[in-house]
């Protein structure tokens, strides 16, 4: 299957692995390794369930802490598990059917890996300095910027994505790929694909020019963070004037790729602690426009959790999995949604490379149509006086909610 196969046909299930697990995060004590990767295993089967065809995966690479703070590029993280584990899971994933993606973390590593002590050394290194310092990125002295420039750099971060891409993965997710140079993507991700041509590489990109992006980078999808906020903000604010503008920004990135859509993933507050009841709603909006679509873990269930402002800021994002997979009580409604949502999209693969146009809005509802071809999708969202949604795919109207 080709990238762009991937990107028209996957649904993601994501996963923030460390935190799913349950392992220790910033309180480390003593010798904390553990098979916990296993745990995540009878969870595939689950996914696979809820209608996704593959698993986008937080980081697994050895950590200093939250998994962003790299000590070693090539070993699963001891809080994870061990080589072995990592072959367990990929074979349930594979025997499923199911995708795997990978977070690369590739702007920076985290300031107790032997490159900053290295660079600091030598006065040079495989790491940026500030003076007696390393760079650190953004602000959060726990990470160190590695140097773009450097030759080293370049056969390291191939050497990397080989190597994961050999030991099961079929795409990577480039963290902070907004931060890295668009010349360092493109020499990096030409060497991988002449080994890897199907690969597939999904950009971290928070804002910024998408289309020059992906020209210059040859990355073939980014994160469409415009639509995420607007989905939200529009649903809880009663105002589809500003989700009508961003589905029009939203077609003009379409015309050039595929972006990889979502209303939750591991830095954000949960949807529906942003919409609360309308999170069934965002799902639907989801699930109805063009683009790659994602899953957070626990929103397919309602889990809430906001984003805080201190070292503990994102725990409530990332809580460890329930011993029991089973559905029950409140989270029934809107797994049921997620479901329906799911089965629609996978009928109609279509949908993931469409042409998009807004119909009409207001502030309480808005109509758009999704055509490919001989297919269309025609969806009315009405939020006042009470919420609804209208959705027809060739004429025959679907119950989604």
């Amino acid at each position: 299957m080709t990238a762009q196969q991937i990107l028209t046909e996957t649904t993601w299930w994501h996963l923030y692995p460390l935190g799913a697990v349950g392992a220790p995060i910033r309180d480390r004590q003593g010798d904390d390794s553990g098979h916990r990767l296993r745990k995540l295993i009878p969870w595939l089967s689950y996914a696979k369930e809820l209608g996704c065809s593959g698993i986008l995966l937080g980081p697994i690479f050895t950590s200093t802490a939250h998994g962003y703070d790299t000590l070693d590029y090539f070993e699963l993280d001891p809080r994870l598990g061990d080589a072995k584990d990592w072959q367990v899971f990929v074979s349930e994933a594979k025997t499923l059917g199911l995708k795997i993606c990978l977070d690369g973390v590739f702007n920076h590593v985290g300031v107790q890996n032997k490159l900053v002590s290295e660079s600091l050394s030598a006065g040079h290194g495989l790491v940026k300095l500030a003076g007696p310092n390393p760079q650190h990125w953004e602000g959060n002295l726990d990470l160190a910027v590695l140097d773009h420039d450097s030759p080293e750099v370049k056969e390291l971060i191939i050497s990397v994505m080989k190597h994961w891409l050999a030991l099961g993965a079929d795409a990577w997710r480039l963290d902070a790929a907004y931060s890295v140079p668009a010349d360092f993507w493109r020499e990096t991700l030409s060497e991988v694909r002449k080994e890897y041509p199907d690969a597939l590489f999904i950009g971290e990109v928070i804002h910024g020019d998408y289309l020059k992006i992906v020209e210059e980078t040859t990355i073939d999808s980014l994160t469409q963070y415009e639509l995420w906020k607007a989905i939200w903000s529009s649903l809880k604010e009663t105002n589809m004037w500003e989700l009508a503008h961003a589905l029009e920004r939203h077609q003009q990135f379409c015309e050039s790729f595929i972006p990889q859509t979502f209303i939750g993933n591991h830095d954000v507050t949960r949807i529906a602690s942003q919409v609360g009841e309308l999170a069934n709603v965002a799902a639907v909006l989801l699930f109805t426009l063009p683009g790659c679509p994602s899953i957070y873990y626990g929103d397919e269930v309602g889990y809430v959790g906001a984003k805080g402002a201190d070292l503990s800021a994102d725990d409530a994002l990332r809580p460890p999995l329930p011993d029991s997979i089973e559905v029950a009580g409140e989270q029934q409604g809107i797994y049921s949604t997620y479901k329906k949502c799911t089965s629609m999209r996978n009928a109609n693969t279509w949908l993931s490379n469409g042409k998009l146009s807004v119909l009409d809005k207001q502030n309480e509802w808005i109509s758009y149509r999704v055509e490919n071809g001989d297919n269309s999708l025609v969806a009315h969202i009405q939020l006042s006086p009470e919420a609804s949604v209208d959705v027809k795919i060739n004429g025959v109207p679907l119950e989604l909610i």
